[in-house]
């Protein structure tokens, strides 16, 4: 199953996917984790280190394209790179897609690298996908469909009014998703509520203030180091038992 998390810059997406990570994890489920966003922070989440990134292997494939070593075709050598930089970790692997391209065409580069992602996420439970603000990261994609959308809301009306875009953003990149679901972070509106619903958008969970998240963050440890009776990790892991969610 393949799950990405959406919505504005600093809605608290990375919490939702690194608490959606560690629940899955503790359920024996076999997790890729891949980090969408340029300022990469899942990794700082999730309490990992990482040394490259798919952004890196683009621009080295960039550079090399005519001279690929070793006789290797341009898949083979971009499927050897990926597998290089995925870092295991107990109950998960992560992958980190890194900054977004520079000057010139990437073109035969990602499309390269949309079949070997796809191949990638097979292997696995779920690929949870902690995207970038806004949904342009998808047309260069790590996959080519998405099961669920989830798109979380902070208390602004901004992070409304991208859910409510959600559809018609996804429309114009060319993303298939089969569910699309709101999760509203630090505390429920129930007028946002109200008017997701009136597009047919349901909010599936309310993530509360945690203090236990702002201690973790201000020493800089990992979010998934909270504990299991904490209130959002709690939240999250009932999203998840959701039986309408499937």
């Amino acid at each position: 199953m393949i799950v990405a998390i959406s919505g504005k810059g600093g809605v608290g997406k990375t919490v939702f996917s690194a608490l959606t990570i560690k629940y899955l994890t503790s359920k024996g489920k076999k997790v890729l984790a891949v980090d969408a966003d340029p300022d990469a922070n899942l990794a700082e989440a999730l309490g990992v280190e990482v040394e490259n990134s798919i952004g890196g292997i683009r621009e080295e494939l960039q550079k090399i394209q005519h001279k690929i070593p070793g006789g290797l075709t341009k898949e083979a050598f971009l499927q050897r790179k990926i597998q290089e930089i995925i870092s295991e970790h107990k109950g998960f692997d992560l992958l980190v897609m890194g900054r977004a391209e520079g000057q010139g065409c990437y073109c035969w580069v990602n499309n390269i690298l949309r079949e070997n992602i796809d191949k990638l996420s097979a292997n696995y439970d779920f690929t949870i996908i902690d995207c970038e603000a806004g949904l342009e990261h998808l047309s260069r994609r790590t996959t080519k469909d998405v099961d669920i959308m989830f798109v979380v809301l902070d208390q602004s009306r901004l992070s409304l009014n991208t859910a409510l875009r959600i559809k018609e953003l996804a429309k114009e990149v060319d993303i298939n998703f089969k569910k699309l679901f709101i999760v509203q972070n630090k505390g429920q509106n129930k007028n946002f509520e109200k008017e997701a619903g009136k597009e047919g958008i349901k909010v599936i969970g309310v993530l509360p203030e945690d203090n236990e998240i702002v201690r973790l963050y201000s020493e800089g440890k990992a979010i998934t180091g909270i504990s299991e009776k904490a209130n959002a990790y709690y939240s999250v892991k009932q999203v998840w038992e959701n039986q309408n969610i499937y």
